[in-house]
């Protein structure tokens, strides 16, 4: 109900006074705190404008798949891993360095950043300790100290974690 009144662009107030009905009641059967009967459907599928049928329709599952364009910074190549990976929020990428990923250039910026490496051996500088961390390893740290990603001999693969303030830094110029 929530969504047929939402999809129409109908406030609560607007549909229950389509039905005759006062805003808590609606309010009450779209929630399921109120048990529908046969007697509320002929009313609820005039006040929305649609069939008793597409009342009770069951909405399709919508494709959970993420398909994303990869985009490309610094020699990375990162493939978005949720669907807005723009919006506010934490944001997951799987990130590939190439193999010429070799010349520390440390950045530092607000943000916390998780990583676990999928291939290959990743070369991770952080402040003056350096750490090499192999497929199944993960790291976690504050990209308030200066850090860096590359390869010891071969391409990288690995998933990370972002902040806001982290991924505008890593993934966007």
């Amino acid at each position: 109900m929530r969504a047929l009144r939402t999809e129409r662009g109908l406030t609560l107030a607007a549909a229950a006074g389509s039905a005759g009905m006062d805003p808590s009641s609606w309010s009450r059967l779209e929630s399921g705190a109120r048990r529908l009967t046969l007697d509320h459907l002929p009313v609820l599928a005039r006040a929305l404008g649609v069939t008793v049928d597409a009342l009770l329709e069951v909405p399709p599952t919508p494709d959970p798949r993420v398909q994303a364009a990869p985009r490309t910074r610094d020699g990375m190549t990162f493939w978005p891993l949720n669907r807005h990976p723009d919006g506010p929020g934490h944001h997951a990428f799987k990130i590939r360095l190439p193999s010429d990923r070799r010349t520390p250039m440390p950045r530092e910026h607000e943000g916390h950043d998780w990583l676990y490496v999928l291939s290959g051996r990743l070369r991770l500088v952080l402040g003056d300790e350096e750490f090499v961390l192999g497929p199944g390893e993960a790291a976690e740290f504050s990209t308030r100290i200066p850090h860096w990603l590359g390869v010891v001999d071969e391409p990288v693969e690995l998933l990370g974690l972002f902040g806001p303030d982290g991924e505008r830094v890593h993934v966007h110029a």
